[in-house]
């Protein structure tokens, strides 16, 4: 699957970053629930190990997941409940550990059946769209890597995956919420990386999103306040969309405060 080779660039970019600034730099906080660049590795690598689990079928899945659960429902949070399962692995062999994750997701995912049905947290799901979702994780919490070491991630076209991914959850954005789906349906036009032109949805639709695709995923995965892009926001719908746009599963999560998401100046 196209998916797995763009999950694996991805994560090589933020492998590349961190061999780059060195282990130290693990150490370092982000301004996503104050979690450590380590806490992040940590979080990937554990939930990449779930992805190669899942795909096995039979319990494999439900093995995995269990302790981590367990913590959950003790009242710990995902970083809280990552550190049993880490069991003491740090510094740069958790560097390591992450992306022999990496090849592993790779190596499972490329050749896999993309409608086969795999289990997670939520409902099943395809093995197309496990794969995408790990590939949009990364990305998003790649961002809050780059952004606490200051640094510009080189975008490339592949996040037309995570783009997509936000396109579709519009309903579900509001159904999680409990909330009516406001109608029109948004018309999204944005620019590529390379300089394509992406739209979905009706082009009649009196409510509309303009932008750059990177700024419309970030606000999507809730790295970026939609008040600190550029994007172009026309409508009711549109509005109330961005301000609660959430593409990744889960009950709903508030995006950051204006302000508080951003490139720290080095």
């Amino acid at each position: 699957m196209e998916q797995a080779r763009d999950f694996f660039e991805e994560s090589k970019d933020l492998f590349e970053l961190l061999n780059a600034e060195g282990v130290a730099c693990l150490s370092t906080a982000t301004l996503f629930k104050n979690w450590t660049i380590e806490d992040v590795i940590g979080h990937l690598y554990l939930f990449n190990v779930g992805a190669v689990e899942t795909l096995k079928g039979g319990d494999h899945y439900e093995n995995f997941y269990k302790p981590i659960n367990d913590q959950l429902i003790r009242g710990k949070s995902l970083v809280q409940a990552q550190v049993p399962w880490l069991d003491g692995v740090t510094g740069q062999q958790l560097i390591d550990d992450w992306w022999k994750s990496v090849e592993d997701v790779f190596d499972g995912y490329r050749d896999a059946d993309p409608k086969k049905r795999v289990k997670w947290a939520g409902p099943e799901m395809s093995a197309r769209s496990k794969i995408t979702a790990r590939h949009m994780e990364t990305w998003a919490h790649g961002q809050e890597v780059f952004d606490a070491l200051g640094k510009d991630r080189e975008e490339k076209d592949r996040i037309k995956n995570i783009v997509h991914m936000g396109v579709i959850a519009y309903g579900w954005t509001f159904i999680n919420r409990k909330l009516a789906i406001p109608e029109p349906t948004p018309y999204i036009i944005l620019n590529s990386p390379s300089g394509e032109v992406w739209e979905w949805n009706d082009k009649e639709s009196s409510s509309k999103i303009e932008g750059t695709a990177v700024e419309f995923a970030q606000v999507v995965t809730q790295v970026r306040n939609f008040a600190d892009t550029k994007l172009s926001i026309t409508g009711e719908p549109a509005v109330e969309w961005m301000k609660y746009a959430q593409c990744f599963a889960g009950p709903p999560e508030d995006p950051p405060a204006k302000g508080t998401r951003y490139k720290v100046a080095n």
